[in-house]
């Protein structure tokens, strides 16, 4: 067994593996054309942060708020994926060097198990890659094409008609996904089934959450929650809109417990079901 963990919920409590423990939801499989499996995932502390903001206002990610069990558990989400949707705020702190390249799988050398594990599945070797943006301000790392992933551009009906050809010149189709200036969760899930996909990832921030929610197009949340509380008087969190009222009911699917880290505090790993979208088949 990898290093253990302790299932919590639902019952039997007991303790079991934690390579692994992602990987065998098969969350690729319980999407369909009518209704794609999309999930997100984040990590916060008690407190509720998500990420801390500098003296400019730069989002970024603690130290002390990341481990490697929750990274582990992120990349295996990420390799059940069809496609990922990220925003073009994460490709600026990406060039920027804020942030680590997190769009492909299996290139480090621990997880390169999961890029077996596709294969086997028979997922292509790398997901494709949608960049919600509605300023089409961003940059695109090389990693992209060198690893041969499809990526799509989606944006909102009133974007600069300029920028979106610059884009569709450069060979990339644009997804409009929303009425105004912004992309909205409904009908980029919709864009999305029509080429294909069935399990969308949302790595894209807490805003692309929100729409999703309040859309009814989120089926499963994942959050990892350190023992620690953070302070901070800017920070982000995972719900910066209005309140969300009985779209933000959520039902525990399961909780497991990290007791070892960071430093021996702990953390858990829980999954929610959105009310809903109880109508997916039941996994732990």
């Amino acid at each position: 067994m990898s290093k253990p963990i302790f299932r919590l919920h639902p019952p039997p409590h007991q303790s079991v593996g934690l390579r692994g423990l992602y990987l065998d939801l098969k969350l690729h499989e319980l999407g369909s054309a009518e209704k794609p499996f999309v999930y997100a995932n984040f990590l916060s502390s008690l407190d509720g942060r998500i990420a801390l903001e500098d003296a400019g206002g730069e989002a970024y990610l603690p130290k002390s708020l990341t481990t490697p069990d929750d990274f582990r558990l992120f990349l295996e989400l990420e390799a059940q994926a069809d496609c990922l949707i990220t925003h073009g705020g994460y490709l600026r702190s990406l060039q920027a060097g804020r942030l680590g390249n997190i769009l492909q799988i299996g290139l480090r050398e621990d997880a390169a198990d999961l890029a077996q594990w596709r294969i086997d599945q028979g997922l292509s070797p790398q997901p494709a890659i949608v960049v919600a943006s509605a300023s089409l301000d961003f940059p695109l790392p090389d990693s992209i094409r060198e690893h041969g992933q499809t990526c799509y551009i989606a944006t909102g009906k009133n974007a600069d008609p300029a920028k979106a050809e610059r884009w569709r010149e450069r060979g990339y189709e644009i997804l409009y996904a929303g009425e105004a200036d912004k992309v909205e969760g409904a009908p980029l899930v919709r864009a999305l089934a029509e080429r294909g996909f069935r399990s969308i990832y949302l790595i894209a921030g807490p805003h692309m959450l929100d729409t999703m929610v309040r859309d009814g197009r989120l089926s499963r949340l994942f959050q990892t929650i350190t023992h620690q509380l953070m302070g901070g008087r800017a920070f982000r969190t995972v719900s910066p809109g209005p309140e969300f009222g009985l779209f933000g009911h959520l039902k525990l699917r399961s909780l497991y417990y990290d007791p070892s880290s960071p430093d021996d505090t702990g953390q858990w790993f829980a999954q929610f079901d959105v009310q809903g979208n109880s109508d997916i088949p039941q996994s732990v």
